[in-house]
């Protein structure tokens, strides 16, 4: 294969978006892919970028090249959603490359555009994602989820809905956002043009906070306030949909809502056999035996097949069936508690409560430990000899089994990665 025998732009591009804590597998799909997104000499200079947000100033010396150049490569990368930037209340605009997933792979296809074969594409990451095995196992095998699962709030008794947390409400992170924006839903954009999308609602992707300002700003997705969400929340939930949302307490910056058919965590839930391919929440539905008549709606009704109906086992009525949770597939969302026409089916608390990483940062951190990516992450500018030499010397000594179990720790995953973060870039910035 051509990219294993010939170091190109791209090639270094692959080598890059595997030092983030979510990789990207190589293939010869993941280059076609690449190549209708990137140039290659746009690959080459974004390999040569780091891990964390950056300013124009800080590229141009990376890139040897004025700032003024420099300037005009990113505002025509984040241009095409391939960088987002992000403007400070000081005035000073930073940049970021996000990852494959959620990131710059979805963004390609928020709206429509006919500067990129869309078709293509779409075939593309069909073949990459949903019938390649490698970048979903690594995408949804992770401890350290990247997506949630929102609970159905309406699904909720009204005792429950006193005591669930506020970053448990998928309508308050609408209600908090600084900025709320709408693009077209990434996987139904996908399965339609493989002609298997369903006619659940397309223009439904949320994004929120920064990405949100990015994505309005370069007509990726188009601005709504609070009430125009909350609708269109709603109306997910009315179609059954299941409300996914990024991995963290505060700042949560998309919010997808999910068919069972197109989705790709509930597809590779169910073809892999993965379980829990999104954090679950802190809910399972339990049936009540008395009142279900196992009609199966709330089978119907699951997107990952963790509903099942099974012999209620009463010798007057052999042939009756009940409802049965699988707890291990369950997302805990509601979706069949809504469905149920009988009150056979509540939610209830989880034996153990689930802890969702506070920040972004927090979950970056605690990905790139599980993945052994964390020297990358705090050494992150390649382009600077000492970075390479100070994450391949922090990286053995986090591979010693004393440090390995250490960092396994309860503990240590919820108090210190994030100032080892700090650290690394108070003491080691770039001169």
């Amino acid at each position: 294969m051509a990219h294993h025998t010939v170091r190109s732009g791209y090639a270094s591009l692959v080598d890059r978006l595997n030092r983030l804590p979510q990789g990207a597998p190589p293939s010869d799909t993941l280059y076609a892919i690449l190549k209708l997104l990137f140039s290659e000499k746009e690959a080459g200079l974004v390999a040569l970028l780091p891990i964390r947000p950056f300013t124009a100033d800080h590229a141009a010396r990376v890139w040897k090249m004025k700032q003024s150049e420099a300037q005009k490569v990113l505002d025509e990368l984040a241009g095409r959603a391939i960088l987002l930037d992000m403007t400070a209340p000081d005035g000073v605009t930073s940049y970021v490359l996000p990852p494959p997933m959620a990131g710059f792979f979805e963004f390609s296809m928020m709206r429509l555009r006919g500067d990129v074969d869309q078709k293509l594409l779409a075939e593309l990451y069909y073949q990459y994602i949903n019938v390649e095995e490698d970048f979903i196992t690594a995408l949804f095998m992770a401890d350290t989820r990247l997506g949630r699962a929102f609970v159905n709030e309406e699904a909720l008794l009204p005792g429950q809905r006193l005591t669930v947390l506020d970053y448990e409400r998928a309508s308050e992170v609408v209600r908090s956002a600084s900025q709320r924006a709408v693009g077209l839903c990434y996987c139904r954009h996908k399965m339609q043009h493989m002609d298997r999308a369903c006619d659940a609602p397309l223009d439904i992707c949320m994004t929120f906070n920064t990405s949100a300002g990015a994505l309005i700003r370069h007509e990726y997705a188009r601005e709504v306030d609070v009430q125009e969400c909350l609708d269109l929340l709603q109306e997910a939930r009315d179609r059954g949909l299941v409300q996914f949302g990024e991995n963290v307490q505060r700042g949560v910056n998309f919010i997808c809502n999910c068919c069972g058919c197109c989705c790709e965590a509930m597809i590779a839930a169910r073809r892999v056999g993965f379980t829990n391919a999104v954090q679950t929440t802190n809910y399972l539905p339990v049936v009540d035996a008395a009142r279900c008549n196992g009609c199966g709606k709330c089978v119907d009704a699951c997107p990952v097949e963790a509903m099942t109906l099974v012999s209620a086992n009463d010798p007057h009525h052999p042939k009756l069936r009940k409802a049965e949770v699988n707890a291990d597939l369950c997302l805990g969302c509601g979706v069949c508690v809504q469905r149920c026409t009988r009150d056979g089916l509540s939610l209830e608390a989880r034996g153990e409560r689930i802890i969702t990483p506070v920040t972004s940062v927090h979950r970056t951190v605690l990905m790139a430990i599980e993945q052994g990516q964390l020297p990358n992450l705090i050494f992150d500018n390649q382009a600077l000899a000492s970075h390479r030499t100070m994450a391949a010397i922090l990286g053995g000594i986090l591979r010693l089994p004393p440090i390995q179990q250490a960092l396994a720790s309860e503990q240590v995953r919820s108090r210190y990665p994030v100032k080892l973060l700090e650290w690394g870039e108070q003491h080691f910035l770039e001169n």
